[in-house]
């Protein structure tokens, strides 16, 4: 039988948080090596609702206990109580703090797109609970420890790569890849595996993104690296974005504002070089809005990127190519998709539509 875990009482003195049974559910799942998607399936839930009970954003109902009851070994009755202390502190703690600062911080952020989204529960919807409900979606205690791991590089983004971009928007949608990333299982980060993939990366180019994007996830999972895709929020500006999530698993994120699968596949290899090159602090953010960038940084890994699809010693030929047949026969030549090779066209002759590979999306990110 399995040994339930010590349940601590809440002291006399209280605490300023409140822990949802979802930190629980967390570890079990860290324990196991299960991911929430897998835990979903066991338990008869849709994955969706398995990530909003981690993130305390739906409560654990007792049909749920009874579920997690037998998918864990740990008592129904546990859960419960679980439930019951974090709605008890949370009710406490719902009458502290500036709510004028609070709400001011909800007007900062696209919580309607959340909600349209099906990240945020609809209801209910009063700026107290919304307040908390966001404290949860970032996984922060305060307003302030957002602000540091959140809207900082975004801030950053919008004053060096995109003046127009809105710094909340950027933060949830590097929260909104974060999420998706921690449910990606990846065997510990391998430099030299990673480099030795770089090759089979770049053959995926011409594989369809049904195709392509199962076998990109894999290779790079198995390198300690999880690829996501994430579906953009207006005003962000953001092509990419690279965090490590910890000393052995990093972020590579890819969101739907490419033009063409060229480009997003520039962006790709630009994230990976600064996977490869750029340390492993989780301080570190970034993110990228398609553009060459300012930072010497930025700049190598656009050129590692253009150079690694298109070879140096064949990029000489880009002027001279004239009609789709020719670029068509280059791309085939050099073993690249021909999307790749219009993205580094001159710009009145991108050769876009059927030759260019405009993304849907849809393939991706399926409903």
């Amino acid at each position: 039988m399995t040994k339930e875990p010590v349940v601590d009482v809440y002291p006399a003195g209280e605490p300023d948080y409140a822990v949802p049974p979802g930190e629980t559910i967390r570890e079990f799942l860290d324990e196991l090596g299960m991911s929430q998607r897998q835990l979903a399936v066991r338990l008869g839930l849709t994955a969706k609702h398995v990530n909003q009970l981690i993130q305390g954003l739906v409560p654990l109902s007792p049909e749920v206990a009874q579920r997690l009851e037998l998918v864990t070994g740990m008592s129904a009755r546990m859960w419960n109580r679980l439930e019951a202390d974090y709605q008890s502190a949370r009710q406490r703690l719902r009458h502290r703090g500036d709510m004028a600062e609070l709400t001011a911080w909800l007007a900062e952020l696209p919580v309607s797109d959340l909600v349209r989204r099906g990240d945020l529960p609809a209801e209910p919807d009063d700026p107290r609970d919304r307040v908390h409900q966001l404290l949860m979606f970032f996984g922060v205690a305060n307003v302030s420890t957002y602000r540091e791991l959140y809207e900082a590089p975004a801030l950053d983004f919008q004053r060096t790569r995109a003046p127009g971009a809105r710094p909340g928007a950027v933060a949830t949608l590097l929260r909104l890849a974060e999420l998706k990333a921690r449910d990606i299982s990846c065997d510990p980060y391998s430099r030299q595996g990673l480099e030795a993939s770089l090759d089979k990366l770049r053959q995926l180019t011409l594989q369809p993104p049904g195709v392509l994007l199962p076998l990109m996830r894999d290779i790079c999972a198995r390198n300690g690296v999880a690829v996501v895709i994430v579906p953009d929020f207006a005003d962000t500006h953001v092509k990419g974005m690279t965090r490590w999530l910890s000393a052995d698993k990093a972020m590579v994120a890819l969101s739907t504002r490419h033009d063409s699968a060229g480009e997003l596949w520039f962006t790709f290899f630009r994230a990976i070089h600064q996977v490869l090159k750029h340390g492993r602090s989780k301080s570190m953010v970034w993110i990228h809005d398609g553009r060459p960038g300012a930072d010497p940084r930025e700049r190598e890994a656009d050129a590692f990127a253009r150079d690694l699809l298109i070879p140096p010693d064949q990029a000489a030929a880009l002027d001279s190519l004239d009609g789709p047949d020719e670029v068509r026969r280059f791309a085939d030549r050099i073993g690249v998709a021909v999307s790749v090779v219009t993205a580094r066209l001159p710009g009145k002759a991108r050769m876009r539509g059927k030759h260019a590979r405009e993304i849907d999306f849809s393939e991706f990110c399926p409903a």
